[in-house]
């Protein structure tokens, strides 16, 4: 928990405190105050927290708190756009290969843990073809 506390007292300081203050509607000795972890008196609330991560872009006191739950904070990357007619055509490949991919795994009516993975992997490259077309559809 002492992280997680010096993490959001440093991404308030080193992220101009006024500015940020003026961003988030609250007085900027307040802040300060707020996510001093010394000040008991004080404390800062999830609103606050989220408008520190929206506004400064710092995400120190996200990862500390993943990581305190036993996880890794990794940023999204997020999909480059196509051609409608061409992200269409890679989701119905992608399709394609999940239907052959079953389709063969029950051709002996059991399903190898290889073959899970095989499926597995054909739904993760099915879920990242629609991700494309998603973005293809924004960008259009």
């Amino acid at each position: 928990m002492e992280d997680f506390l010096d993490a959001c007292q440093a991404a308030v300081k080193g992220n101009e405190p006024k500015s940020l203050a003026a961003k988030m509607g609250v007085p900027h000795v307040s802040l300060l105050q707020r996510a001093n972890p010394d000040n008991d008196a004080h404390r800062l609330t999830v609103e606050h927290l989220f408008g520190i991560l929206l506004h400064t872009g710092d995400m120190r006191p996200l990862a500390v708190l993943a990581a305190e739950f036993g996880f890794d904070l990794v940023a999204k990357t997020e999909p480059k756009p196509e051609a409608l007619t061409k992200s269409l055509i890679n989701v119905a490949k992608e399709v394609a290969d999940l239907t052959i991919a079953v389709h063969e795994a029950l051709g002996d009516n059991h399903v190898s843990t290889f073959e899970k993975n095989l499926i597995r992997q054909e739904i993760s490259h099915v879920r990242q073809s629609l991700d494309v077309m998603d973005a293809s559809v924004k960008a259009a």
